[in-house]
C-alpha cells in the first residue's frame, strides 16, 4: 500500500520512430518527459494523444536520431534537456555526469556514465520512478546485444555493460532501437544450446509476428541471453573459437565478439 500524499508512480510510453528508433516517454498523467528524441514529428503526435504537455528531455549521447528533435520541441513546449556533459548536443542543455541526479517529475533518475558506443554516452536509472526500476541505457545495451564501438573502446564497452549488469533482475532496460530479432539471430549463432535464449527467440518472433514491440527487456532476461554481457561465459567463448582464435582475455574476448557481430549476416 502506498502512503498517503506519496508521489504516484509513472507511466511508461513507448513512441516508435524512423525504422527500428523507440522514444521513450515518461508520464504523470499531465506532464510528460522523453528520452533521445530523435525526430519531433512522433512525439508531438504522442503527446497530442495522450493530453500532455512535455516538460524535460534526457539525452544518453549525441548521435542525430537521438537528439535530431531537440530543437523543435524546446521551441514548442520550452523544456528543459539535460545531457551528457562530454558530448556536442543542441543548446541549452544541462549538462550531466556519472553520479549527478536528474529530478524527473518528481522522481530521482541516477546518471551512470557508459562509455563505448560514444566517448560520454550516459545512462538513465530509477528504482521509484515506476513499479519496477527503469534504464534508459540509449545505444549501450540493446536486447540481446550491445552498441557498436563508434568513439570507445572495447574496455570501456565491456566495463559499461559489466556496470549496467549490477542494476537488480527486475529492471526494465529501455533500449533506444527495437533490434532484439537481429541480435538474437547473433545470439544464437555464438551460443547455440542456450535454452534461455531459444526460449526469448521464440517468444520475440511471437511478439514480432503480432507487431508489438519486444522492449523493454528486463535485465534477468538479458544477463540469461544476451552473449555481450556473457562474454566470460564458457559457452560464449566455446562459440567464438569455432569462428576465431583469440586470446584467453576478457578484454580480448569481447572485442573479438564485437567484431564478429560487426560482419555478421
Amino acid at each position: 500500500m502506498r502512503v498517503t500524499g506519496e508521489e504516484p508512480l509513472l507511466h511508461l510510453h513507448a513512441i516508435p520512430a524512423f525504422a527500428d528508433n523507440i522514444i521513450w516517454l515518461l508520464h504523470d498523467g499531465r506532464s510528460a518527459w522523453v528520452v533521445d528524441p530523435g525526430d519531433a514529428a512522433p512525439v508531438h503526435a504522442a503527446l497530442h494523444e495522450l493530453g500532455l504537455e512535455l516538460h524535460g528531455i534526457l539525452l544518453t549521447h549525441h548521435h542525430l536520431d537521438h537528439t535530431g528533435g531537440v530543437e523543435e520541441l524546446v521551441r514548442s513546449s520550452g523544456a528543459q534537456v539535460h545531457g551528457p556533459a562530454g558530448e556536442s548536443l543542441p543548446e541549452p542543455v544541462r549538462r550531466v555526469s556519472g553520479g549527478a541526479q536528474v529530478q524527473v517529475l518528481g522522481k530521482p533518475f541516477e546518471v551512470i556514465d557508459v562509455p563505448g558506443h560514444t566517448a560520454g554516452h550516459i545512462a538513465y536509472f530509477s528504482v521509484e520512478a515506476s513499479s519496477e526500476p527503469l534504464l534508459f541505457c540509449g545505444d549501450t545495451l540493446f536486447s540481446g546485444g550491445c552498441g557498436r564501438l563508434f568513439e570507445g573502446t572495447p574496455a570501456q564497452m565491456l566495463a559499461s555493460l559489466d556496470r549496467l549488469a549490477c542494476l537488480p533482475d527486475t529492471t526494465r532496460v529501455c533500449c533506444a532501437h527495437e533490434y532484439t530479432l537481429s541480435n538474437l539471430r547473433f545470439a544464437l549463432a555464438v551460443d547455440p544450446h542456450n535454452e534461455a535464449l531459444q526460449a526469448y527467440a521464440v517468444r520475440c518472433e511471437v511478439l514480432h509476428a503480432q507487431g508489438a514491440l519486444t522492449l523493454p527487456s528486463c535485465m534477468l532476461t538479458e544477463r540469461a541471453i544476451n552473449p555481450f554481457l556473457r562474454s566470460r561465459e564458457p559457452s560464449v567463448r566455446a562459440g567464438l573459437r569455432i569462428q576465431v582464435t583469440v586470446a584467453d582475455d576478457d578484454v580480448a574476448v569481447f572485442a573479438a565478439l564485437r567484431d564478429w557481430k560487426n560482419n555478421f549476416r
